[in-house]
Parts: structure tokens; C-alpha cells; sequence
């Protein structure tokens, strides 16, 4: 009924090519329209405004020779006001702009390293955006945005760069192990320094407290027992300490100390030995 009475619709954000006797009449806007084909009009077609998707896979070699997958999104439109360069001066659009994707990314990957290229993604997104804009602009299109959405290298680079990378990861975990058992080494050898101080102040304190001891009782008991002597208060300590050893010795169940000789006779002889080795000692000084 439209075509009998030369009325058109024209949808939202699309627009219509009108011609007339097949020469470019008029861009239609949404909306009805009046066209008496009668007289030669009629509709070459339609074309949508909205914004358009083009995703390119483009295989290429960086400057350190891997070959990579890169793919680009390109998100495109046609301006209303050049319809009529989108209608009639490009036959076929996204290989046009797929022309300019590869020409574009084959001319700047080949120029960065593989990892340069990773970390310079945006760079490469705006020089294609750039070309594109130029170059499509003239035919009545506009690049809304330009994404590199992926750098895909071979299987086998990229299992030898995930392996490249464990082993760093590997190598830092070693050394930071390494550090952490040199520290607790200096922390346990300085625990132990520390103890064997205190060790040895302990034993001096003990050592001091029975010389202190032994003088006070050998005092004592000359004061005490008229006619003894200092020799004979120290044989008697000696005695006394050399009981109460054979009766500790002999309190312990699973003892293995002996005594050679251990007769009580053999007190005199290590009290004699004792008082000598003193003697030589000041005499060698």
C-alpha cells in the first residue's frame, strides 16, 4: 500500500538513499517519506547510523622475530551529514578498514620487542585509530574507538615465557629462603653466644660463692678447733665432698660414672696433687 501511494518509512538512526532516474537525490531522516516513483525517485537503499564492530586478527613478527596474533577492535560509524560518501564511495567497508588494521600493525609491531610490544598496546591502538580516522573520513565514516584487545604469541612462546617466569619466581623464593635460614643461623648463634655468657658468668658466680664458702668454714673451724691447720680443714672438706659425690653416684639408677681409684684413701693423693700443681704454677710465674 506504501509503494501504491510512493510513501517510505525510514526506521530511527538509519537513513535512506534517495535517487531519481539512478542519479543521488537526497539522504532521507527517520521518518515518512514521499517518493513518486512515478516520477523516477525511488530508494537505493538504506544506512544505518549506528555504532559498528569490526574485529581484525592480524598475524605479524616482532623486532626479536616471534611470530603474534594481534587482534584489534574497531568500533565505527556513518556520519549523517556524509551519507551519500558512505552509500556510493566504498563498496565494501570492513575490508576496507581490515586494509588499514594490517597495513597499520604490520608497519608498528615489527619495530618493539615482545614485551615492549605487550606494554605499548595503547601506542599501537592509537596510531591505527589515527590512520583510520584519516583515511575513512573522506568516505564518511567516523572511528568512534580503537582497541587492542589481545596479543596472542606462539603455544610455544608463551609456555617458555610462562617458564622463563616461574623459574625467576622459583630463583627468588630460593633466595629469600636462603636469607631467612642465614638470619635464624646468626639468631641461634648469637642465642647460644649469649648462653654460654651467661653460662660462664653463672659458673664464676657459683665458683666465687665456694671459694667464698670454703674460707669462711676453714676460718671457722681453726677459731673454733685449737691446733688444726688450713691443710687439714681442706683434707677434711675434701673427704666430706668426696662422700657426698659416691652417695649421689650411688642414689642415680642408671649411673655410669667411676671413679679411678676410689678408695677414700685417693682424697689425700688428689688434695696432694692439687696443692702441687698450685705450687708449680707459682713458681712458674
Amino acid at each position: 500500500m506504501g509503494n501504491l501511494l510512493c510513501l517510505v518509512q525510514v526506521d530511527q538512526s538509519t537513513v535512506a538513499i534517495k535517487e531519481t532516474f539512478g542519479k543521488f537525490d537526497d539522504v532521507l531522516e527517520p521518518g515518512c517519506h514521499c517518493v513518486p516513483w512515478i516520477f523516477g525517485s525511488r530508494l537505493a537503499g538504506h544506512l544505518t547510523l549506528r555504532v559498528q564492530q569490526l574485529d581484525v586478527k592480524c598475524e605479524t613478527k616482532t623486532k626479536d622475530n616471534v611470530f603474534v596474533n594481534v587482534v584489534a577492535s574497531i568500533q565505527y560509524r556513518a556520519l549523517s551529514d556524509k551519507a551519500s560518501d558512505a552509500f556510493y564511495k566504498l563498496s565494501n567497508t570492513r575490508a576496507q578498514i581490515q586494509a588499514y588494521v594490517f597495513d597499520v600493525i604490520r608497519a608498528s609491531v615489527p619495530k618493539l620487542n615482545l614485551d615492549d610490544a605487550f606494554e605499548q598496546k595503547n601506542e599501537i591502538a592509537k596510531a591505527v585509530e589515527e590512520e583510520l580516522e584519516k583515511a575513512m573520513s573522506t568516505y564518511g565514516f567516523e572511528i568512534v574507538q580503537t582497541l587492542i584487545v589481545d596479543i596472542e604469541p606462539d603455544e610455544h612462546v608463551k609456555r617458555a615465557m610462562n617458564e622463563i617466569n616461574a623459574a625467576a619466581r622459583l630463583r627468588m623464593a630460593a633466595t629469600e629462603k636462603a636469607e631467612a635460614e642465614k638470619i635464624l643461623q646468626i639468631k641461634r648463634a648469637e642465642g647460644e653466644a649469649e648462653s654460654k655468657y651467661l653460662s660462664g658468668l653463672g659458673i664464676a658466680r657459683q665458683r666465687q660463692a665456694i671459694v667464698d664458702g670454703l674460707r669462711d668454714s676453714v676460718l671457722g673451724f681453726s677459731v673454733n678447733v685449737p691446733g688444726t691447720t688450713a691443710k687439714d680443714v681442706m683434707d677434711m672438706v675434701l673427704v666430706t665432698q668426696y662422700f657426698d659425690t659416691m652417695k649421689e653416684i650411688g642414689a642415680a639408677s642408671k649411673s655410669s660414672a667411676v671413679f679411678i681409684p676410689h678408695g677414700p684413701g685417693a682424697v689425700r693423693d688428689v688434695a696432694t696433687q692439687i696443692r702441687e700443681g698450685l705450687l708449680q704454677g707459682n713458681a712458674a710465674t
